[in-house]
Formats: structure tokens, C-alpha cells, sequence
């Protein structure tokens, strides 16, 4: 399986170790894949920034790499605020190229799960569905801290 990789333009600079680990160990959003089938980045790249002036063309470039599908980076969903424009990008980009997006990549950390459950950001059912494919269980949680 050939992946993409998009990440919130707050965390241009992050290195992706957490995202890279979780898709090794088949964590967060990457336990949908067997450990069997090979995973390949393709594609590593920022939104753009607010409102996500490379979400228009940076999918086009990682499916020419071969990506057959498209995770936004946890990111996306843990800074604060989490990202106003996810739903929309997810739907742009499988609507436009026909590709599925994934939200999510490493397990979300614990520490921002204490901060949002403070906040209450994700009540609601729309943000409980965004971010379950990386909320997993606590243990795993504090091993990405």
C-alpha cells in the first residue's frame, strides 16, 4: 500500500517520527493494515497553511508517486483549535481524485486528550468520528506523550 502523508501547516517543521513509528507498528489509523502488507510513503507534505492552499494541488503530485490512499497527520485534530477545515479537505480531495482520505496517523497523545476533554472540543459526534481512528487506548496514548 502506497501512503500520503498531509500534515497541518502549524507542524511544517515536525519531522513525522510519530507518524512514521505509528505506521511501522501499525498504530493509531495505520492498524487498519496488516503488518504482512507493506506500507510505502509516497507523498509527505503541509496543507499550505489556512485555509489550505496546498490541499488543491498536493494530492495530485502524491497519487502521481502512486499513493493509493491519503492520511491527514493527528495534527490536524490535536492542535488547538483542531483544524475548522478537515471535513472539507477530506471531501475535496476524494471528490476531485478519487482517493480515500484517512483522518488521522499516530495514536493521539494523552496529554492532548486531557487538554481537549477539558475543552470539550470533540463532544461532539462529528469530532468523536474524526478522531477515533487515532484515539485507541491509554496505554498506547502515553507511549506517544
Amino acid at each position: 500500500m502506497k501512503v500520503g502523508i498531509i500534515i497541518c501547516d502549524r507542524y511544517k517543521n515536525c519531522a513525522g517520527g510519530k507518524c512514521f513509528r505509528a505506521m511501522q507498528n501499525r498504530e493509531g489509523a495505520f492498524d487498519i493494515y496488516s503488518k504482512n502488507e507493506p506500507l510505502d510513503i509516497v507523498g509527505y507534505t503541509s496543507c499550505g497553511g489556512c485555509p489550505g492552499g496546498n490541499i488543491e494541488y498536493a494530492p495530485e503530485e502524491i497519487i502521481k508517486n502512486g499513493a493509493e490512499v491519503i492520511h491527514f497527520a493527528t495534527g490536524f485534530v490535536v492542535g488547538y483549535p483542531p483544524c475548522p477545515y478537515i471535513l472539507h479537505f477530506k471531501h475535496f480531495i476524494e471528490d476531485k481524485y478519487n482517493i480515500r482520505v484517512i483522518v488521522g496517523t499516530h495514536p493521539i497523545p494523552q496529554k492532548y486528550l486531557i487538554t481537549h476533554k477539558k475543552l470539550g472540543t470533540w463532544d461532539s459526534k462529528e469530532w468523536k468520528e474524526l478522531t477515533s481512528p487515532t484515539m485507541t487506548n491509554e496505554e498506547l496514548r502515553l507511549k506517544y506523550d
